[in-house]
């Protein structure tokens, strides 16, 4: 059976306090919304997602999907109502949940799908460690939901229920949208709320049945203090999935990735090193410590480190050095060739086995435009060298230190740009005498 995901996210998120609504926060380099989406998409046939008015960011993100607004934010089961034109005529099951659930796994949703298999309605539950805040499911002796009644309105018995109500469900569309009709808002708030339809479903004579799973996939996020602790448990999982699939981190716990770094086989990545988004790092790679690499390849067997630092754009051949602070932006190294100190190379190309001496700038950017460097194969540019792009190094060539070059370089040819030493005898006593004087 074909089933669909509304997943709510007009929220402005107050607690937050930002600018930025709640759903586009950031988590392991991607937004809230997205992590739900993707953990959706394998599982759900259609996703239509909730969003408030003037909030074209957030319907951005949840591009290619449908989005739909909630013109005025009247509770939750009055936002999975506005979906209803989206989805009529459906006849699959339909699936609300939170943009500000993001860590919920598609293990755990194809859960919920099978559980509605046998039941008019499912839902999420979980059992946290503090359930204080959170509505109570109550079941009965066969262990079918017969209500959910929130904390400031359950008794000390109630209360005492350690299974909590996560908020996402899953009903036959027609179903869902019935109930949805039917939800009254005489409450303190006057909102619509999306638990509301689960004694409706017991009324109907529907079985309710929670689906448990843990609560650091459940749990909201509402500030930043919640926003740290998803970010905790995501990277969490990140590291244990690395280390999984046969990399070495020597100090996990310092190590940040993002959401779709990749790393091979017998890779090492040492203590305090960032991953930004769109790594890829191949087998028998060593990533020293504190290096920050983002939108780059690293090829097998290269070392990067420590305190390197790889920009967009950026390819590293196998079995290449780049060494202690050095920065690449839109480079291409290819195979062993070695930048072991202090320099920055930005947009260029250094062919196989060429040797980057320390200090060495590529001059990129001329204040208009961006220029490239391209450097051939088996060249040594010598110490603090200057290469003013755009410039070439043919094969072979050599550079002298110090020299500051604004032409090409023909292959096999030694470069030599710089001021010829000249030297006065005595003339820095006669200065420093001069100056004293100039004091007295």
């Amino acid at each position: 059976m074909s089933a669909a995901a509304i997943l709510l996210a007009a929220g402005l998120g107050t607690r937050m306090k930002s600018r930025l609504p709640k759903a586009l926060h950031p988590l392991a380099g991607r937004p809230m919304l997205n992590h739900l989406i993707a953990a959706c998409e394998g599982v759900f046939d259609r996703v239509v997602v909730v969003v408030g008015p003037d909030m074209p960011a957030l319907e951005a993100a949840a591009h290619p999907h449908a989005t739909v607004v909630q013109a005025e934010r009247l509770g939750t089961g009055h936002a999975a109502l506005q979906a209803f034109p989206l989805l009529a005529g459906f006849d699959g099951d339909v699936a609300v949940l939170y943009a500000d659930n993001p860590l919920i796994t598609p293990d755990t949703l194809k859960r919920l799908r099978a559980a509605r298999d046998n039941a008019g309605l499912a839902l999420l539950a979980m059992r946290p460690a503090d359930p204080a805040r959170y509505g109570r499911v109550l079941q009965n002796a066969a262990g079918d939901v017969t209500r959910i009644v929130e904390f400031a309105e359950a008794n000390e018995e109630e209360r005492a229920v350690g299974l909590c109500n996560a908020g996402v469900l899953c009903a036959p569309a027609e179903k869902l949208f019935g109930w949805l009709r039917q939800v009254r808002n005489d409450n303190r708030a006057g909102e619509y709320y999306l638990p509301d339809v689960v004694p409706l479903a017991v009324a109907d004579g529907d079985r309710v049945t929670a689906v448990e799973a843990p609560e650091a996939e459940l749990r909201g996020i509402n500030s930043r203090v919640e926003l740290a602790a998803a970010e905790a448990e995501i990277q969490a999982r990140l590291r244990r999935q690395a280390m999984e699939q046969g990399a070495t981190l020597i100090q996990p716990d310092s190590v940040v990735f993002s959401y779709d770094t990749t790393l091979g086989r017998d890779v090492t990545v040492q203590p305090n090193v960032v991953f930004g988004p769109g790594v890829t790092v191949e087998d028998g790679v060593e990533i020293r410590a504190f290096s920050h690499l983002e939108g780059c390849v690293v090829r097998e067997g290269a070392l990067v480190g420590p305190y390197a630092r790889l920009r967009p754009g950026t390819d590293v051949g196998p079995r290449a050095h780049i060494g202690n602070f050095v920065e690449l932006k839109n480079a291409q190294v290819a195979e062993g060739a070695k930048a072991n100190h202090l320099s920055y190379i930005g947009d260029a190309s250094i062919g196989a086995g060429s040797n980057i001496g320390a200090g060495t700038i590529t001059c990129n950017y001329d204040g208009f435009a961006k220029h490239r460097t391209e450097i051939g194969a088996g060249v040594f540019v010598g110490s603090h060298t200057t290469l003013v792009a755009p410039i070439a190094l043919g094969d072979g060539s050599m550079t002298a230190a110090g020299s500051v070059l604004t032409r090409d370089v023909a292959a096999d040819a030694m470069a030599f740009a710089r001021a010829r030493p000249a030297e006065k005898p005595g003339a820095a006593a006669a200065f420093r005498a001069a100056r004293r004087k100039e004091k007295n």
